[in-house]
């Protein structure tokens, strides 16, 4: 799976979560880009995240669009035979926290960089500008 990318939570967030506002054009933009991201990962195209990053996906959909969009969302993830799923450890965190510390971005984002980093993938999709703190990947859109 070397031509997959890694497959940040920002996008399930744009792309699922209702605006409570009206966004601006910018905005409209990201939620358009994301909405593209998973129509390709539904349709096939291999990507990686870890439980971290569903469990980062569930908690907020659940809060802003209840359980069962919440349990709807990680049935259809876990089903899709093209969305790797990586275990974190303690060992894992250990690591994260020193990238975390040393790049200047969350735990969570550290922990992608890490995984990123034992699968030798080098784009992620992702909204979050704290991966442009590291040199070797690409974000992507």
């Amino acid at each position: 799976m070397s031509e997959a990318k890694f497959l940040d939570s920002s996008i399930f967030i744009h792309a699922y979560l209702k605006p409570r506002r009206n966004l601006t054009q910018k905005e409209e933009a990201i939620k358009e880009a994301a909405r593209t991201i998973i129509s390709r990962v539904e349709k096939g195209e291999p990507v990686i995240t870890t439980v971290v990053h569903v469990s980062e996906i569930t908690n907020i959909v659940e809060s802003r669009l209840g359980l069962s969009k919440s349990l709807g969302l990680v049935a259809g993830l876990l089903s899709m035979e093209n969305i790797k799923i990586i275990e974190v450890n303690k060992d894992d965190y250990k690591a994260a926290v020193s990238i975390s510390q040393s790049h200047g971005v969350s735990l969570n984002d550290a922990i992608a960089y890490l995984k990123m980093k034992n699968e030798n993938i080098k784009i992620i999709y992702s909204f979050d500008k704290h991966f442009r703190n590291f040199g070797d990947i690409a974000v992507l859109p």
